[in-house]
Order: C-alpha cells, then sequence, then structure tokens
C-alpha cells in the first residue's frame, strides 16, 4: 500500500502533464536543432522564416511589447524562436472557440439592455463617467445600474464570514466561478453547505480552471463534487499537448446566490486568502459583495461562460434574473473581459480612470508588469499633478514575476509616480480608487497575462457609498508599507538590474 501510495504521488496526473510537455519540448528542440547544425541549408531557411515572421508579426494589429518580445526570440534565435512562435505566437484561441463564444455573448447582451434613463442621469453628472458606462455597454456589454447596495471586505477574513452567511440563504441557486479551490478549511466549510443546498434542490453550480487548481485539487475531483449533487464543469483542462490554447485561463471570481446577491473580487476559495495558514506572509486581499439590480450581470457571466465550457443550448434567463430592487446607491457596472474579442476592455477601463483622474489614482495589484501605453498614461498623469500611488507586495508568491514588476519601478519613480511594498507580506487585491468618486474591485491585475490572455471580471462603480470605506482600506494598508525610492533602485546590484531587464524584455511571453 505505501509503494502504492508513493507511485501514485510520484505519477499523479501533474506530474505526467508536465513529462509529456517535456518531452515534445526535448523532440522539437532536438529536431530543429539537428537540422539548423548539421545542414546549413536549414538554418539559412529558419533565418528566412524568422525575418518573413518578424515582418508579419509587425503588421498584426497587437500589442507593440509582444511584438518586440517576439521579433527578437525569432532574429536572435532562429530555430527556437521560429518553433516557440509556431506553438506560442498565438495568443489567442482559435476561430471555432471565437464564434462558440460570441454566439453565447450575443445570447447574454439581448437580456441585458441599457437603461437610457438612467445613462442620461449620469451624463448630467459626470461627462466621463457616462463615456466609462457608454464604452463598457458597447464593448463590454453590461449596462449601467443603480440600485445596488455594495460592501467593500479589506481581506477574504471579512468575505469569508459574509459569503457563509449568505449562502445558508440559498433558496433557488447557487453559482461559483473561481481560478483557485483548494481542500481545507474554507473550501470545506463551503462544500458542506454547497452539499447540502444541493441535497434540498437548490441549483448548484461550479466551474473551476483546471490549471488554477492542478496542484491543489485531484485529477478527480468533479466527479466527487458531482457525487454530492452539484454540477460541475472544468475550464480548459489542461492537457500534455503544447498549445497556445493553454493560455486561456479563467481567472475569475463569482459566486451568484439566488440572482439577488453577488460576490467579485480577488479572493480565490482556498486558506492562504483568508489567513488560515501563512503562505506568503500575510496576505492581503479585498472583495466586494452587490445586492440589487447589479447582481444580473454577473448571473449572466456566470450563464454564458457555463454554456462556452458544456456547449449547451442557452437557457431561458428569466429563472435567474428576478426583479431585485435595492437601494439607489450611485452607479455600478459589473463586467467582464474575454481574450477571444481582441477587446482589452480591463486595461481600457483602467486608462480611462488614470487619464480622467484630476486628484489622486490610488492601485493595489500583485504584478506590475505593463506595457508603454500604461506606463505613458501613469507618468503623464503624475507629471500633471496627480498623486499616483501603487502597492505592489514585498514578498513574491513567484519571484520572477516579482523581479520583472521591480524592473519597472525606476521609470515611473523617476517620473513621479510613488511606489510602495507591503512588508507583512504579499498584496492580492485588484483596485482602483480615484477622486472619491471612482472605483473598481475585481480580478483584474495589472499584468500581460491578466489584461489580455485571461478571463476577469470586475465593477466599476461610481459614486457609491463604498468608495471612501475603499479610499480608507488604501491608506490604512499604506501605513504597513514600505516606499520605494529612486535611490533604492539606483542602488540594486548591477547584475540584479541585467537580470531584471531581460526578464522585462520577455515579460508579453511569461
Amino acid at each position: 500500500m505505501k509503494l502504492k501510495g508513493g507511485l501514485f504521488k510520484i505519477f499523479n496526473r501533474t506530474t505526467v502533464c508536465i513529462l509529456g510537455i517535456l518531452i515534445q519540448v526535448a523532440y522539437l528542440t532536438s529536431l530543429f536543432w539537428t537540422l539548423g547544425t548539421y545542414y546549413t541549408y536549414s538554418y539559412v531557411v529558419f533565418q528566412l522564416i524568422g525575418v518573413a515572421l518578424s515582418v508579419y508579426i509587425v503588421s498584426r494589429d497587437i500589442n507593440p511589447s509582444y511584438k518586440i518580445a517576439w521579433i527578437i526570440a525569432i532574429l536572435t534565435f532562429p530555430i527556437f524562436g521560429v518553433m516557440f512562435y509556431v506553438f506560442f505566437g498565438n495568443s489567442h484561441s482559435g476561430d471555432r472557440l471565437r464564434k462558440r463564444m460570441r454566439h453565447y455573448s450575443d445570447f447574454e447582451r439581448k437580456n441585458l439592455p441599457q437603461n437610457e434613463e438612467l445613462f442620461k442621469k449620469l451624463s448630467k453628472e459626470s461627462n466621463s463617467a457616462a463615456k466609462q458606462a457608454e464604452y463598457l455597454f458597447r464593448y463590454g456589454g453590461y449596462p449601467l445600474c443603480s440600485d445596488t447596495e455594495i460592501t467593500y471586505f479589506k481581506g477574504g477574513e471579512e468575505k469569508f464570514e459574509a459569503l457563509i452567511k449568505e449562502l445558508e440563504k440559498a433558496e433557488k441557486f447557487i453559482f461559483l466561478e473561481y481560478f483557485i479551490i483548494a481542500e481545507g478549511k474554507m473550501w470545506d466549510s463551503i462544500l458542506e453547505i454547497l452539499a447540502k443546498k444541493a441535497a434540498a434542490g437548490v441549483d448548484v453550480r461550479l466551474v473551476y480552471d483546471d490549471i488554477g487548481c492542478l496542484l491543489t485539487l485531484p485529477a478527480n475531483y468533479r466527479k466527487k463534487v458531482e457525487a454530492l449533487g452539484i454540477k460541475c464543469c472544468v475550464f480548459n483542462k489542461f492537457k500534455p499537448i503544447w498549445s497556445a490554447k493553454m493560455n486561456n485561463r479563467d481567472h475569475r471570481k463569482i459566486l451568484i446566490i439566488d440572482g439577488k446577491t453577488a460576490f467579485t473580487g480577488g479572493v480565490n476559495l482556498a486558506d492562504e486568502y483568508i489567513n488560515a495558514y501563512e503562505k506568503h506572509g500575510r496576505w492581503k486581499d479585498s472583495a466586494i459583495m452587490l445586492k440589487g439590480s447589479g447582481v444580473r450581470s454577473f448571473t449572466m457571466m456566470f450563464l454564458t461562460m457555463w454554456n462556452y465550457v458544456t456547449d449547451s443550448t442557452p437557457e431561458l434567463p428569466n429563472d435567474f434574473l428576478p426583479d431585485v430592487a435595492g437601494t439607489p446607491n450611485g452607479y455600478v457596472i459589473p463586467y467582464t473581459d474575454s481574450p477571444l474579442d481582441d477587446e482589452p476592455v480591463g486595461e481600457n477601463v483602467y486608462l480611462n480612470i488614470i487619464n480622467n483622474a484630476r486628484k489622486y489614482v490610488y492601485i493595489t495589484t500583485p504584478y506590475l508588469i505593463i506595457d508603454n501605453e500604461m506606463s505613458r498614461a501613469l507618468t503623464l498623469a503624475a507629471k500633471s499633478g496627480v498623486d499616483v500611488r501603487i502597492i505592489t507586495p514585498h514578498v513574491p508568491d513567484k519571484w520572477f514575476v516579482h523581479a520583472v514588476t521591480r524592473a519597472h519601478y525606476k521609470h515611473l519613480i523617476q517620473l513621479g509616480v510613488r511606489i510602495y511594498e507591503y512588508t507583512p507580506g504579499f498584496i492580492h487585491a485588484k483596485n482602483f480608487v480615484s477622486d472619491d468618486t471612482t472605483a473598481v474591485v475585481g480580478t483584474i491585475n495589472l499584468d500581460f497575462r491578466s489584461l489580455y490572455l485571461h478571463f476577469e471580471c470586475a465593477a466599476w462603480m461610481f459614486k457609491c457609498s463604498c468608495i471612501p470605506d475603499i479610499k480608507r482600506d488604501y491608506l490604512n494598508t499604506l501605513e504597513e508599507c514600505r516606499e520605494i525610492t529612486y535611490e533604492d533602485c539606483r542602488n540594486v546590484n548591477i547584475f540584479v538590474r541585467m537580470g531584471r531587464a531581460l526578464l522585462r524584455l520577455f515579460a508579453p511571453m511569461m
């Protein structure tokens, strides 16, 4: 039995998948190396292919940072560069998946019309906010809402406590969609309630990302959940095949109860998010709870993803979109960002906030891996007198990502952006708050994967009563941070700087 258990640990799904990919990489590397080393003409062919690919990449309507990274890789290492581009150069999935997602998204849009009277009211209050709302409806597909009560949670512990209370109230359905789920105190408590509700006839559905849960859940976990009466599907299953499709992950965190209550934010369903154990020092996160008409948008987000993953016929939404009269409380637009529509909604919402700020923009993000456009927006705002501050982690979860994050400090600080590191541990919150009127809380990091490759979600808020709470949490968090100075950046070891610069160059490909 011990031998069997030991073999299971060694040859589990993760190990098999990684070994499969490594074998493919080794085979292809050997093949291309042989061609390039022993056949001069083959090497010349790869160089010509590399030049042709570089011209093609320049002509593509994609982020310039992607272009630079790929062109350097292809022209510097023709054999490996061409090989990697063939498998990973197309960062999005194929036309078939795009058409399928568009089909379900179009169905979603028909059930979420814009509230024209509310939009006219917002236009009278703020032209810039109205433009943001118009953009989100036209390109994000989600309408403006007002009668929605929003509660801000400054940590996973607070969200967990509220979530348990709300789950106990469920009568009709519970929808969950999460990037990471891990067995432990948090998830076990939630699963116990879900099983009880499912047994009582509540429609309970769960979507989780396969790579996000690769190291936290066993391979057959879906069957275990379904045995409890819970409907379950796994997003983009990880297979030992070298494919660009694996880049697109479901990074969203959504929980909906009866179409009346919704949760989103940075908090996944794992114990480190509630500090039940210390993984990277103290974990700092954020989340929001919505009650009112804004929940409809999150419900449709989930149903669209559910139908996309299961490839099923769209369900009539009437059963899942009850008329909920919330308390009038500013304006809110829940929205999603998809890698299958070539529209960087998440990044554009952030850019609009930065460009329209008049007094301050306060940002929390676990990763600061940005393109030239975002960098220029942040520095231009700072140079124009806007108080721009960014909090990042002091304790990293991935050393190479943290190195690239720190590689951006010097330029930003030199041009007026103030950067702080959260010294107690890892900050995972993805918050923007500006001018006491505007805020975003969601799942969207300031990094290439989050902005361009992942499915994400968030809520844009204007004049909502929770915005002072978001600002207050930010200022309180600053007291636990160390500000990074320009001298700090200059005093970094030359070899560390060179390593960071190299990683930064290829950051879009990470």
